[in-house]
């Protein structure tokens, strides 16, 4: 199965703030970059699905008019971080997290092992599906963490893939890749 991977586009938020998990707006341009994305997917797709986080799910419904919501694809949980700038952050909450983002979860948040889990069944269920070609509109951490998976790569390594607003990955998607 050929899945699109799409993060979602830019989102209308200062620079240097920690959203994962917040519901963020998009920029007024989102709609340039809407049109750009609808270019480089197939014209015909199976399913659309998406992060229920508005910033994934306005784009989704752009791209389709039929949308399985499911919130395994939702960012990364930075609990107390949530909307403060990293700069704000004490050194001594935020070094251990750097340290050991993989095991170390952000405080009322959640690790990244524990995001690793509930995107891992996702794509373990979705794998499942009778689809040719399906499109997932989610956030950058989840693209990484199953880039690392299909790549075998550590999730230590996840933050070296580098994904723009609104970039487009194509991956083979098989079930025995979660056996």
């Amino acid at each position: 199965m050929e899945v699109y991977l799409i993060r979602h586009t830019t989102p209308d938020v200062a620079h240097g703030v920690c959203y994962g998990q917040s519901d963020l707006q998009l920029v007024p341009s989102f709609q340039e970059e809407f049109d750009e994305i609808k270019q480089k997917i197939p014209p015909v797709l199976n399913a659309f699905y998406s992060s229920p986080l508005v910033r994934c799910r306005q784009l989704a419904h752009y791209l389709s008019d039929e949308v399985v919501i499911d919130p395994r694809l939702k960012e990364y949980d930075f609990g107390e971080w949530e909307l403060k700038r990293w700069d704000d952050i004490p050194k001594a909450v935020l070094d251990p997290w750097m340290k050991d983002f993989v095991n170390h979860p952000a405080p009322a948040g959640e690790s990244m092992v524990t995001m690793q889990r509930r995107v891992l069944a996702f794509f373990a269920d979705l794998s499942l599906k009778e689809y040719t070609r399906v499109a997932v509109i989610t956030h950058s951490v989840v693209i990484r963490i199953i880039r690392c998976h299909l790549e075998k790569k550590p999730l230590q390594q996840a933050f070296d893939i580098k994904l723009n607003y609104g970039e487009v990955m194509k991956v083979d998607l098989y079930h025995s890749i979660f056996k």
